[in-house]
């Protein structure tokens, strides 16, 4: 990922560094499950743990362009570096019982760094939800005026909506937490299931239930698909925001902090650049669903069609992923609401909002539903037209009239009523 957009835990997790120490780790414990099943002398391990040896990733980027295997190169420099005791590491193993295992390691790593950005995410929506939760606003359906909502229980169907994607990360997380150490197809030929078993068990993952010789790739697809759901969760609220900042609309924007500029050319302008910026980086982390699933079907025991495709998507969506959370939760927290600006558009259609309510009343009158709505859009219409205010207009219909009294249809318009169940809805997605 661009530097741009690439939190320092990420940077860190994705360098090159990082994957050789994990390789390294990888081949430890598993010449550790040798020594106790007594295929490899005992404390090989712990003597090359002893030596603390410092990987250098220049020195084996160097060997690689020689060998054009970038194991091997490892594998070359760890030996030159541990000495004797080196030749024992990777017995009876092959190049993806390092690759695959250390890339379940580094996977459930990013995982974990996701979910505690997530929390954060959830926190600063939990906290905006409590504060609007009797913040009256017009909800909307194809953009348009339907009935009335809280912004409250907007925030809360978001606050909802992350922690259902916090759930499938971590279901994610626990089904790509899978590695093999089970030779070249995967048959143990040279170790068994039981060095597997200890030697992954040492690095917090489960073994792959029938290998290749690679781990299957549906739970990479899985992994990537969860990562995307929870982008859309994102997206889905930066484009109200979106809508919201519209100088139309004005019911919230994005906090301008002070000496920040939003054109080149027009000093007025106050853009909603961080929403925008979610939405586009939200596209980012989707793009990587197709390929993490064309990557499923590889020739019989593996090819390795799907290598490349995953140096590339594994850190660019977590990483995206992990900077649009740290995003979102800075935008919550700083968005500034207009709740006047709220009543305002509230009150703009003058309780058109209301008709369901008095189409019922009809109904419960004796009315059928359809010469019920016939009878309340009459007005509605009239209303949209200018030719008068929507409850004047009900009032002096003599159909409605005949049906239900004054006192009745001042029920009807009773924004209170409407919103009496908002604090439970809020309740419930805090307590989901």
């Amino acid at each position: 990922m661009i530097p741009r957009y690439s939190p320092k835990a990420f940077v860190e997790l994705w360098s090159d560094r990082t994957k050789y120490e994990v390789w390294l780790e990888v081949e430890l414990s598993a010449c550790e499950a040798m020594e106790a099943a007594g295929l490899v002398p005992a404390g090989t391990a712990s003597s090359l743990r002893d030596q603390k040896l410092k990987l250098d990733p220049a020195e084996i980027d160097r060997i690689e362009r020689t060998t054009r295997h970038d194991v091997i190169a490892f594998l070359t420099h760890v030996e030159k570096l541990g000495g004797p005791a080196a030749r024992w590491l990777h017995r009876g193993m092959t190049s993806s019982d390092v690759l695959d295992t250390s890339l379940a390691v580094l996977l459930v790593r990013a995982s974990d760094l996701l979910l505690e950005r997530c929390d954060q995410l959830i926190a600063a929506l939990a906290a905006r939800a409590r504060e609007h939760v009797k913040t009256p606003m017009i909800g909307r359906s194809h953009g348009i005026h339907a009935e009335p909502v809280t912004f409250g229980v907007v925030l809360a169907g978001h606050l909802a909506e992350i922690k259902r994607g916090r759930v499938r990360l971590l279901q994610a997380k626990r089904e790509i937490a899978v590695g093999k150490i089970a030779g070249a197809v995967g048959t143990y030929a040279h170790l068994s299931p039981e060095i597997e078993e200890r030697a992954l068990a040492a690095l917090g993952l489960a073994p792959e239930t029938v290998a290749t010789q690679v781990v299957a790739r549906d739970r990479h697809a899985a992994f990537f698909s969860a990562l995307a759901v929870v982008a859309a969760g994102i997206e889905r609220l930066a484009t109200n925001i979106r809508h919201w900042q519209r100088n139309e609309v004005g019911e919230a924007e994005e906090r301008f902090s002070v000496g920040q500029k939003g054109s080149s050319a027009m000093p007025h302008k106050r853009n909603p650049v961080l929403s925008e910026n979610l939405c586009g980086l939200a596209r980012v982390v989707r793009s990587a669903v197709p390929a993490a699933l064309e990557d499923v079907a590889l020739w019989h025991e593996r090819d390795i069609s799907h290598s490349s495709v995953e140096r590339m998507i594994a850190p660019d969506a977590t990483t995206t992923l992990g900077f649009m959370l740290e995003r979102a939760t800075s935008l919550v927290e700083g968005l500034v609401v207009y709740p006047e600006r709220m009543r305002e558009n509230l009150e703009r259609t003058g309780g058109l909002f209301f008709s369901e309510g008095v189409m019922l009343a009809l109904v419960e009158k004796g009315l059928p539903r359809q010469a019920a709505y016939e009878i309340v859009q009459r007005s509605a219409m009239r209303a949209f037209r200018g030719e008068g205010e929507f409850r004047a207009l009900l009032e002096a219909d003599p159909e409605l009239r005949a049906k239900v009294a004054p006192s009745e249809l001042a029920e009807c318009f009773d924004l209170d009523h409407a919103l009496r169940w908002a604090e439970r809805l809020v309740e419930r997605a805090l307590q989901s």
